[in-house]
């Protein structure tokens, strides 16, 4: 029951729990299931059919031997899956704006993707597609790429894209990109700290090699990533940092994200506060507690930085569908402070409560889906 009073925000188990901690019911039929598995598993005779004698229950689903092959070949961890021979080959670029412009400059043998030209006839057989266009495209990227070439796509926007592409069935390349072109053709700014002289950006899947090879070639530090904990630890600093100074920059007249850090630190650290813990326990994770210097330290090397609340479904909407979901349940607002805000910077009207029926009514349902294009 979503409204049981002992429940916590949002209900994740952890698996590392010790035995002795579970209630006496609860080792008891761990102990009957193990036995009941031993015995048998030899008398079905095959995973699959153990597979489909456990799952009427709900209790286990062994995943197909394909589709885990198809995850561990898109993550590049698959024996089978093609060898990257070359630093960086070859690639597919799409779109042309300041970043894919830049990705244009160093890379050779390049393949321009445009608006009008679509999936180019003339692009490499193998190699990465770098996807440097805005999040709302990104639906129509996949669609109109070939399937076999999907496991190449290379993701390089902000805000959290991980929901959607797992929702389309999709692992493949995922990269955090903390360095910035002011203007298209100018030299980049790499977001490099002295917390993180390793650099901040990140990069995890097939072609995480050739990503931060070609990075290389312009002085930028680019860090693999091989583990998922890790990665997503980075993706959701990065997307408190984007939510939290681009919101009270625009409360504050659209100032500079330098001026959000030197002018309104309680409030930052008042959202991020309230953002953090959230978004950990929607994933099951603790984020670290140096996230929040990390992020301060970045914010002074693009302390020129304009702000204004964009692509606002990949972003803040992502904290908001919790915090509405919540109050549809009959709890507080988990992240009060985050709606305030959004409602004072004219983003989204606060929400109320229908008389009579206890629904909520505000303009979430309004906003556009990228699934619904």
């Amino acid at each position: 029951d979503p409204r049981d009073s002992t429940r916590s925000w949002p209900c994740v188990v952890s698996s590392a729990t010790s035995s002795k901690d579970r209630p006496p019911h609860a080792r008891r039929t761990m102990m009957i299931l193990c036995v009941w598995l031993v015995v048998a598993a030899p008398l079905l005779g095959s995973t699959s059919r153990l597979a489909a004698a456990l799952r009427p229950g709900g209790g286990v689903r062994v995943l197909p031997k394909m589709a885990t092959a198809r995850r561990a070949a898109a993550l590049g961890e698959d024996s089978s899956a093609p060898e990257v021979l070359e630093e960086d080959p070859p690639a597919v670029i799409v779109g042309t704006g300041r970043i894919g412009t830049l990705l244009a400059s160093l890379g050779d043998r390049d393949v321009l993707w445009t608006r009008e030209s679509g999936f180019p006839a003339d692009a490499p057989a193998a190699g990465p597609i770098y996807v440097c266009t805005r999040n709302d495209a990104i639906p129509d990227i996949i669609d109109a790429t070939p399937e076999d070439r999907r496991v190449d796509l290379v993701f390089l926007q902000n805000g959290n894209i991980r929901d959607y592409l797992r929702s389309r069935g999709f692992w493949g390349t995922q990269c955090l990109v903390y360095f910035a072109v002011a203007n298209k053709g100018d030299p980049p700014t790499d977001g490099v700290t002295p917390l993180n002289p390793e650099g901040l950006t990140a990069v995890r899947g097939k072609w995480g090699r050739a990503f931060k090879a070609r990075l290389a070639k312009a002085g930028l530090k680019c860090v693999i990533m091989q583990q998922d904990d890790p990665f997503l630890r980075a993706m959701l600093e990065k997307l408190i940092w984007i939510c939290v100074f681009n919101l009270v920059g625009q409360v504050h007249g659209n100032c500079t994200v330098g001026e959000v850090l030197d002018k309104y630190e309680d409030e930052v650290d008042a959202l991020c506060a309230e953002l953090a813990p959230v978004a950990g326990l929607a994933y099951g994770i603790k984020l670290k507690d140096s996230y929040l210097d990390r992020l301060k330290a970045y914010t002074r090397t693009v302390a020129h930085f304009p702000t204004a609340v964009k692509e606002f479904y990949w972003r803040n909407a992502w904290f908001v569908a919790i915090s509405r979901r919540e109050l549809r349940w009959g709890f507080p607002d988990p992240m009060p402070l985050h709606t305030k805000f959004l409602v004072d910077a004219g983003v989204m009207g606060p929400f109320r409560e229908v008389p009579g029926d206890g629904r909520l009514e505000d303009n979430f349902d309004d906003w556009e889906r990228p699934e619904r294009r």
